[in-house]
């Protein structure tokens, strides 16, 4: 996509007047992934705009680096490293040589706490936690010095050595930047910049007990990458001047010169996107884990058959701004609809099976029909499936007596089956409670293709699946993990707001043959019913398992009726 194809945001512009006025050659940028948990909706969001931005001028030489914020010992993990690079990967991007990590420069973060102790602009401050917190003040009165923040700098260098070396327990000291306890912006009352962890990090091990916090760090990560626009979410406006007085006052690189901006989050109806919130659901056992396909996980959005594709336009589409704004979750499934719609092949699977039982035909009988593959790509031509005496139809399509309007099966009712012959109900078998067990039909010969003789209306057409060579399947149905439109976002409440229903598992589908023998991640159209994939992990042949990406157009509607 060129610069000028490109849907234009306040972003853009300031890059693009940058660029114009010869402050950089090329946007450098970066994503910055802390690995305690797997990235959600909202950070695709921000993955399309570091790497889009990147990709705009890659040939003025802008990358966007991927660089892992691992200042964190505490929640860190390997684990959420390799799956924050499968996604990046999976929805399209790659940062190429451009890999970092935080860690590999905690001597130069030591060195520019030293330089600000040295300056007299950082200092060791003894108390607790929650002194510390009291003497901050609020939005209305000035915080109150710290007993510590005038001590000698002869001193301060020596405690803060003395972390260092691990002679204080966690929360014993730390190290705060001494800037003004009566700025109006809290972030800028004397913040704290190193704090002591004792958990053994994932890259240096036991190397460092001490480690930089974000906003300390992440402007110095910039500075070290000669990262040009360091874009974030919009509750990073109001640390901004603290960013900037990293900058200002510590030995950063010569010539490099990041600046920060913010835009909003993503937000979407009747999901929640804190990442503390998505891990109590997995440790709690709420979900099945990080990629349940109910998750707004990028790789549970992956399991439940999102393509990379209309994950991506979705997040292009929402666009770039400054302001606050919660986005309908069916705008996402209408991107997966539109992209399905157009690539994924049509197959037919009986969720509910009903045996129908075509009379007139012989014992034994097979016959080859044809059904496009794809009517949207009619250059994909037609697929060949047999039908046989007996196939499956749905439940819901035979109703003994239906409501006007009703276009499905009745007794005496006509209608065809998909890429078959028109049918007319002639009985119908019911066990003792009433339940409809076996439908009988009659074949209308020469129907194939053709309408009905003359006099007879055939309703419309229904799904089958061959009764011989149909193969059990597991499908699982997936609707919208929260039933409220604005979960609560908050950890004691949150749950009330989960769906009950939102995972239904049918262990009786049929499906054509050939499903079975899918690869794991096909994405079909089971006609008539929704937009489904094979299961990346549990499809098997023996075993086929299907998860629903989203209903047809209107099946929310429907069910919330």
């Amino acid at each position: 996509m060129t610069n000028e194809e490109t849907k234009k945001d306040f972003i853009r512009d300031w890059i693009a007047k940058d660029i114009a006025k010869g402050h950089y050659k090329a946007p450098i940028t970066r994503f910055p992934p802390e690995p305690n948990g797997y990235l959600h909706i909202g950070h695709a969001k921000a993955i399309c705009l570091d790497f889009g931005v990147a990709n705009e001028y890659a040939q003025q030489g802008a990358v966007c680096h991927l660089r892992f914020d691992d200042t964190n010992p505490c929640k860190e993990d390997v684990e959420f490293v390799n799956s924050i690079q499968e996604d990046i990967k999976w929805l399209g991007f790659d940062w190429g040589e451009h890999l970092y990590w935080a860690s590999d420069i905690f001597d130069f973060y030591y060195e520019c706490a030293v330089h600000l102790i040295k300056n007299g602009l950082a200092y060791v401050d003894e108390q607790d936690r929650e002194a510390i917190r009291q003497q901050r003040g609020d939005l209305i009165t000035p915080g109150t010095n710290s007993p510590y923040r005038d001590r000698p700098i002869e001193e301060s260098l020596a405690q803060f050595e003395a972390m260092k070396a691990g002679k204080f327990p966690e929360g014993g000291a730390v190290l705060r930047a001494k800037i003004d306890m009566a700025s109006s912006n809290m972030n800028m009352r004397d913040p704290v910049i190193y704090r002591i962890c004792y958990d053994p990090h994932h890259n240096t091990g036991t190397t460092w007990c001490i480690y930089p916090m974000y906003d300390f760090a992440h402007p110095l990560e910039d500075a070290h990458e000669f990262i040009s626009h360091s874009l974030c979410t919009l509750e990073f406006e109001d640390h901004r001047p603290l960013y900037e007085w990293v900058i200002e006052h510590c030995p950063i690189p010569a010539g490099s010169r990041p600046q920060q901006r913010e835009f909003s989050r993503l937000n979407i109806t009747y999901t929640v996107m804190s990442k503390r919130l998505l891990r109590s659901m997995v440790e709690e056992g709420l979900v099945s884990g990080w990629d349940d396909p109910r998750m707004p996980t990028i790789c549970g959005m992956r399991r439940r058959g999102y393509p990379a594709k209309a994950v991506v336009d979705f997040c292009v589409g929402v666009g770039i701004t400054k302001f606050p704004a919660i986005t309908d979750v069916a705008r996402l499934e209408n991107a997966v609809r539109s992209e399905l719609n157009t690539h994924a092949e049509r197959r037919m699977a009986v969720l509910n099976p009903l045996k129908l039982v075509l009379t007139n035909l012989p014992d034994g009988h097979e016959e080859e029909v044809e059904v496009a593959i794809n009517p949207e790509k009619e250059e994909l031509g037609n697929r060949k499936i047999t039908l046989t005496k007996e196939v499956w139809i749905e439940q819901d399509d035979f109703m003994v007596e239906p409501p006007k309007k009703y276009k499905r099966l009745s007794p005496g009712a006509c209608v065809r089956l998909r890429g078959g012959y028109c049918i007319v109900c002639t009985d119908y078998v019911a066990d003792a409670d009433g339940k409809v067990t076996e439908v009988h039909a009659e074949i209308l010969p020469g129907t194939i293709g053709t309408n009905p003789p003359e006099g007879i209306r055939c309703k419309g057409a229904i799904h089958w699946v061959s009764a011989k060579y149909g193969v059990k399947a597991e499908v699982r149905l997936y609707d919208r993990l929260f039933k409220n439109e604005t979960p609560a976002n908050d950890p004691e409440t949150f749950r009330d707001d989960i769906n009950p229903d939102s995972l239904t598992v049918l262990t009786n589908a049929v499906v054509e043959p050939a499903l079975a023998q899918a690869a794991p991640e096909f994405h079909c159209q089971f006609e008539r019913t929704g937009y489904f994939v094979t299961d990346r992990y549990d499809h098997s042949p023996e075993h086929p398992v299907f998860n629903r990406a989203v209903g047809l157009r209107d099946s929310w509607a429907k069910m919330n009726k």
